[in-house]
């Protein structure tokens, strides 16, 4: 048996927070060799963050990616572990989105995106350059620095594989699992048993199963252990990454992580039996006819063993059932758990959200309310960030912390209803329903005597009232009356967002949600902010 225990991650980094990004990836290393692991795989970009957008293109954002490097490589993070990281490399004029592979405090290999993301949420082409030298590798001249610090004047470049003296081991990048031709079809022809695809995959509705499908197939018909790696949490930007790293091993799960939660760093750990990969691909008749007329893969070879010798206390991971969320959970948990990495890394001490009881803002509540939850039942768990987190945002003194989601809730999110005289009993009352159920700080607020001194003030300047639709007016008017309620509870919204933390002698400030749904986003009837 050829016994070879692997370790994968999702990381909670940060666009640009290179200190942290270091320090999480450094955990997951340890964690990693703890568990014995000899391969380490973590998210595509994961020492600068994926979501750097622009400041990939600035020589800094690479620059610090490469000191972020040689950090790792001049400890012992990777004595006995074969680690990939992922970062942007400069090599000649051209920018790419690499994996780093490393071993023993030296550089093996550096791999470059073949396929960039580039529809939907992605715009990889606007800062990186795809690699289209699919037939050999180039050699690197790494940067004078880095050269000098780990005595390693250059590094193989370009699409390839790394050949161990038991097993071969290469890269595969997000995108490039879901194009017609994956590159682990050819990798696996040419004698490849394990697959690391380092991802920056964000949550969307029914997604993973998606995923999830991609890595059965890779392996299904061609056998291989198959490695992912996910980022997890709020990058920065809008987008929520979703975790779910897992290992495959010839079409069936043998380890899942979490696909939301609020830990920084998750470890998934998978021992699997190689000689059953060779046996399973050995099996299937098509596979070695097509071996024998394969295209030539190049190759590096490293004089080394991963696998470790049979061992009666060892046990091989098993199959187990695949975990998925329900759609209810997953609306609920993915912007939830955005809120709260969104809300401690800002720096203010709260929501605050104007609810009038309809199903927008009710949803969005909920949501505020789903993601207290989460922080209470992550720190019965043990979690000492959350913690740290929750008392901090919470201001929570004397060794007191969050126990219980309502009165969390009471602390760091506030519900206003900003009523006017076209509103109905039933929503103020379904609003103030809501916000008891969550435990919201509430408050119940008219808008008719500012807006009725915004009229008197246009009244003044033309001599004319506007009135509704209803009352005689025309759409002109109507359209004029619902807009100057829609920006009086705008303006109303982020003063209490700043002035009430003051008034109940909290220090910082609120950040204001929205809930407008697609359609008025895209019709620009959200009013959120506005400058002068």
């Amino acid at each position: 048996m050829r016994l070879l225990k692997v370790a994968t991650c999702n990381l909670n980094n940060w666009a640009l927070d290179f200190d942290c990004n270091l320090k999480n990836i450094k955990e997951s290393i340890g964690r990693a060799k703890e568990a014995g692991a000899v391969i380490r795989l973590g998210p595509e970009l994961e020492i600068t963050g994926y979501g750097c957008e622009d400041h990939f293109l600035e020589l800094d954002t690479v620059t610090h990616a490469w000191e972020c490097l040689k950090d790792l490589l001049l400890g012992d993070w990777t004595d006995g572990i074969l680690c990939s990281f992922g970062m942007p490399v400069i090599k000649g004029s051209e920018r790419y989105n690499c994996q780093v592979l490393c071993l023993n405090r030296k550089i093996i290999m550096i791999r470059p995106k073949l396929w960039l993301a580039n529809d939907g949420n992605y715009r990889e082409l606007r800062w990186f350059t795809a690699w289209k030298q699919k037939d050999q590798l180039e050699d690197f001249q790494l940067p004078n620095e880095i050269s000098v610090a780990l005595k390693q004047k250059s590094v193989p470049f370009g699409y390839g594989f790394i050949q161990f003296l038991d097993t071969a081991v290469a890269a595969e990048i997000c995108e490039e699992l879901f194009t017609p031709i994956p590159p682990h079809a050819d990798l696996a022809l040419n004698g490849v048993e394990v697959f690391m695809n380092a991802s920056g995959s964000h949550h969307q509705l029914r997604k993973l199963d998606y995923r999830i499908r991609a890595f059965i197939s890779a392996t299904h018909s061609r056998g291989g252990v198959y490695m992912y790696s996910n980022h997890q949490g709020c990058d920065g930007g809008r987008l929520y990454f979703d975790g779910c790293s897992c290992v495959v091993v010839n079409g069936d799960m043998i380890a899942q992580g979490s696909q939301f939660s609020l830990k920084d760093v998750e470890i998934v750990v998978a021992q699997v039996d190689l000689d059953a990969v060779a046996g399973f691909r050995g099996s299937i008749s098509s596979f070695q006819e097509q071996a024998s007329c394969k295209t030539k893969i190049p190759s590096v070879a490293v004089p080394y063993n991963l696998c470790q010798p049979f061992n009666l206390k060892m046990s091989l991971s098993s199959p187990l059932k695949i975990n998925y969320h329900s759609p209810e959970e997953e609306i609920a948990f993915g912007p939830g758990c955005w809120l709260w990495d969104y809300l401690r890394r800002s720096g203010a001490s709260g929501f605050l959200l104007p609810l009038s009881g309809g199903a927008d803002s009710s949803s969005v509540a909920a949501i505020v309310g789903c993601m207290c939850q989460l922080v209470v039942k992550e720190i019965s768990n043990g979690d000492e960030q959350v913690k740290a987190d929750a008392i901090r945002i919470g201001h929570y003194a004397n060794g007191e912390f969050p126990t219980d989601s309502r009165e969390f809730a009471k602390r760091i999110f506030y519900t206003v209803f900003m009523g006017s005289e076209n509103s109905s009993q039933e929503t103020r009352m379904l609003a103030k329903k809501l916000a008891d159920e969550i435990g919201s700080w509430h408050l119940d607020v008219s808008i008719d005597t500012v807006v009725s001194a915004f009229l008197s003030l246009f009244q003044t300047l033309t001599g004319k009232r506007p009135c509704y639709k209803v009352d005689g007016g025309s759409n002109v008017e109507n359209l004029g009356l619902q807009n100057i309620q829609a920006r009086i509870r705008m303006v109303l919204a982020f003063m209490l967002a700043s002035l009430l933390p003051w008034v109940h002698n909290k220090p910082g400030f609120y950040l204001v949600l929205g809930s407008s749904n697609v359609d008025e986003g895209l019709r620009g009837y959200l009013t959120k902010v506005f400058d002068l």
